[in-house]
């Protein structure tokens, strides 16, 4: 495992997002309510983008269908058809001025 650096801590805002492609897997950095988080970046149910999403109280809604997810651990807590996977969620690492997390080389 290695650390992959994501963004500075002095770029992290209330509000902010950014999507990150590292090898197959394209993950998604948000703030919101003083909290960071760092899980896949489309929805498991039908792939739509979670960039707009809207996240309140850790959790996680998905605009197409509104699926929703806990953001700690990527539990689906709401299906409005079928059920699907969990959200893959990645524990956040922190070192010097930088927040990333460890992904295998």
């Amino acid at each position: 495992m290695r650390f992959r650096p994501l963004e500075k801590l002095i770029n992290l805002h209330e509000g902010y997002r950014r999507e990150f492609r590292i090898d197959e897997l394209a993950l998604l950095l948000a703030m919101q309510d003083d909290e960071l988080y760092l899980f896949e970046s489309r929805c498991p149910h039908r792939e739509h983008a979670l960039d707009v999403a809207s996240i309140r109280n850790g959790e996680i809604e998905c605009p197409l269908h509104r699926y929703r997810f806990r953001l700690t651990d990527g539990a689906l807590l709401q299906a409005s058809e079928e059920r699907c996977r969990a959200l893959k969620t990645w524990p956040l690492v922190y070192e010097g001025n930088e927040v990333g997390c460890m992904l295998p080389d």
